[in-house]
This record gives C-alpha cells, structure tokens and sequence, in this order.
C-alpha cells in the first residue's frame, strides 16, 4: 500500500498518474467523495462520486478503510477494491491526506504493510502559482487551500519519505525507487522461503 499525500497543488495526483503510466503491477485506489465533479474528471477513475447519505452508510456499515472531512466535502477509501487487489499480488497507490494515513497506519489488518511519501511543494510561493494555474478554483478556494497547507505540510513527520517536488520527472523517478526497494524487502518476497531453501538443495 503505496501512499502519497501533499498539500493540494503540490503534485501528487501527477506523480500518482505517471507511476500508474510507467508501474505494472500498481492499482490506483479510487477514492469516494461527496464533493461535485470537475470538468474532465470521469467517474470511478478520478472518484467515485456519491451524496452524503450513500457515503455515511458507507462508514457505518464498514466499508471505508479510511474516511476524512476537507473544507465541506468528505472523502473515504473503499475497503473491498483494495483487499481484494492485495488479496491478488497487486501494489495498491492512494491519494490520501494525512488523517486518512494515520487511519491507515492504526488499522491492524493495513499498517504493516503501509508505505508512506509526503510531497513538498519547492516553496509557497510556487505552490500558489500552481493552484492559481491549475484554474479549476476560485481565488476564495485558492486562499482557503493555502492556509490549510500549512497545517498538512506540518504532519510531514508522520511520513516515512519526503520528496520536495522541485522538478515532476525527477520526483517521479524517486518514488519509483523507493516502491522498487519496498518490494525488494524479505518480508515483502512471496515465495522467498521456499526459494531459498531450492538453492540450498541444489548445492
């Protein structure tokens, strides 16, 4: 379970699309929200969209791994896509803020198996000048958003990597690196004992 989180603007929903782009074996973890959908954005690619009725049964009965409110709008993980892929061999990549990782983190049945990234933004400034650029919130919902980074980017302790998103391509391949090291742990290595103990009987 690969996480990434960054204040919003910072870039990981590019990271994340380009890790889906170059990665096999890596499912994306399609979030539910209530908040409306944005122009391009597809439903059950970008989010799975619902009403607040639908997304608090949801919770009720269980079925999110993790649930946050940001600004007006809630969003959750569903719990059984994501099961079931780990269940099958899959890595599964998350888009989630820092109260979804620490939910993640707590829970029994995911935190072992949790790797956590925070994405930096290179300064303030340029994080502005990318909400700004993006044009898909007004100047209202940019100042919102730039306040609300300073609390997410004080949580950066509670992640396991740190990559300061100065240049996409350079932060993409960093992430990569740190999956490929992941995967490579003993703990991780399907297999590895029956492997090893083959080598041996071959000597």
């Amino acid at each position: 379970m690969l996480v990434l989180s960054s204040p919003s603007g910072a870039g990981k929903t590019t990271i994340s699309r380009e890790l889906l782009r170059l990665e096999g074996n890596l499912m994306m973890s399609v979030s539910t929200t209530t908040r409306p959908m944005r122009p391009g954005e597809t439903e059950g690619v970008d989010y799975n969209f619902a009403d607040e009725v639908t997304f608090q049964k949801l919770v009720d009965d269980g079925g999110m791994l993790e649930h946050a409110q940001v600004f007006d709008n809630f969003y959750g993980t569903p719990r059984a896509p994501v099961e079931d892929a780990l269940a099958k061999g899959a890595d599964v990549l998350f888009d989630i803020d820092w109260q979804g990782t620490q939910q993640l983190a707590a829970d029994k049945a995911t935190g072992d198996d949790l790797v956590s990234v925070f994405i930096l933004p290179p300064s303030t400034e340029e994080l502005e000048s990318r909400l700004h650029r993006r044009a898909q919130d007004s100047d209202e919902v940019v100042r919102q958003r730039m306040s609300k980074a300073a609390d997410e980017m004080s949580h950066y302790q509670e992640y396991t990597y740190i990559i300061v998103n100065e240049v996409i391509d350079q932060s993409v391949e960093r992430v990569r690196a740190i999956l490929a090291a992941e995967r490579a742990k003993r703990t991780r290595q399907v297999g590895l004992h029956d492997f090893v103990q083959n080598l041996r009987g071959a000597e």
